[in-house]
């Protein structure tokens, strides 16, 4: 893409340069449309808020604490992202996918905080780090397509090559390059800014979109991966699909988790959910539900206590994956006929749909 950017680029300024000017003028113009509408949206977010605030007297909720009202909309953006997203993971056996492309989107901070050092670009390091972690998700599913080697070789690699450049470029410390990286590695509430914010609304929405219009396709492709191909579905595509929106859960989840616990909240929730469902649909929501409450009692807590928001995070859906667990044991001794068990997920024709449709 950047080459064919480049390309046209080269020609419009080639044949006249006023085309290049009247280009990146368009592009500007679109670009700043779209931010003032993501604005507009804090807005009407931050006046919720306030109402919120005002019914419940929450000093969490404070107008004067507007970085709390992002974080809270980050966080609730989150538990629906991570598990839309974790739920098609976890039954594909990649839980530890998010665990790579997070190392690879540290590095794509580390990047943005070099060129902002170096050339004084100006750009959002988690933008960077929305273009790193995809073309590391690219490179994971090339890796196995190309090679012999298991989908957990492929992240191994792509793991240690995306933190080795991130801690390569930290340790260069340009223009203090080093100064607030902890942020990105343990994640903050108080750091979340508006232009992050919009950038999150935007993976929101096109995470959301793609799995809504694709749902069928993925979830054949997850379940019977011979079978999907055999119906005419594109299974290599639809794979690329899956791990670029794992990596824009990623970013968009590391501005509260940060890069060490981001890939708790794609397994963690789906884990849970999976102990008290009986099918793919069910799980996809209680997962979504358990995510939530654990990101809100997460929030909450490190806000009164003073500690760090995504290890707070963890601990609550570990705490409540726990409690998953025992009330599936429950369930399956009040019900031994079930067939089959609860903790075990059932395919059914309402989860597939027709499968190939859309194609």
């Amino acid at each position: 893409m950047t080459a064919v950017i480049g390309f046209l680029t080269g020609l419009f300024a080639a044949v006249d340069p006023s085309l290049l000017v009247a280009l990146q003028s368009g592009v500007g113009a679109v670009g700043g449309a779209v931010f003032d509408a993501l604005l507009w949206l804090l807005d009407q977010w931050y006046w919720l808020m306030d109402w919120a605030y005002y019914l419940t007297d929450l000093e969490m909720l404070n107008p004067r604490y507007r970085f709390m009202h992002r974080a809270v909309l980050v966080g609730l953006c989150v538990g629906v992202m991570a598990p839309l997203i974790g739920t098609f993971l976890v039954h594909r056996q990649l839980a530890l996918i998010g665990d790579a492309l997070a190392h690879t989107g540290f590095a794509g901070v580390a990047v943005g905080l070099f060129l902002n050092a170096v050339l004084d670009l100006g750009v959002s390091p988690y933008l960077t780090a929305v273009v790193v972690a995809m073309i590391a998700a690219l490179f994971i599913e090339l890796i196995s397509e190309t090679t012999d080697a298991y989908n957990d070789v492929s992240m191994a690699i792509v793991l240690s090559t995306g933190f080795a450049l991130g801690t390569t470029l930290i340790s260069l410390n340009a223009g203090g390059l080093a100064v607030g990286v902890n942020q990105f590695l343990f994640g903050n509430l108080s750091t979340v800014s508006p232009q992050s914010a919009a950038i999150l609304l935007v993976l929101f929405g096109v995470i959301v979109a793609t799995v809504t219009l694709t749902r069928n396709q993925l979830l054949y492709v997850t379940f019977d991966e011979t079978a999907a191909a055999v119906s005419g579905i594109p299974v290599n595509w639809y794979n690329r699909v899956m791990v670029m929106l794992t990596a824009m859960v990623v970013v968009g989840a590391m501005q509260i988790m940060g890069v060490i616990l981001v890939a708790a909240m794609l397994v963690v929730p789906v884990a849970g959910a999976t102990q008290v469902s009986r099918s793919f649909s069910e799980s996809l929501v209680v997962s979504v539900v358990l995510a939530e409450l654990a990101v809100l009692l997460g929030i909450s807590v490190s806000y009164y206590a003073g500690v760090t928001a995504g290890g707070v995070i963890v601990l609550v859906a570990v705490g409540i994956y726990v409690c998953a667990v025992a009330l599936g044991k429950v369930q399956r001794a009040r019900s031994s006929q079930a067939t089959p068990e609860t903790g075990s997920i059932e395919v059914d024709d309402a989860d597939i749909g027709t499968g190939a449709s859309g194609d």
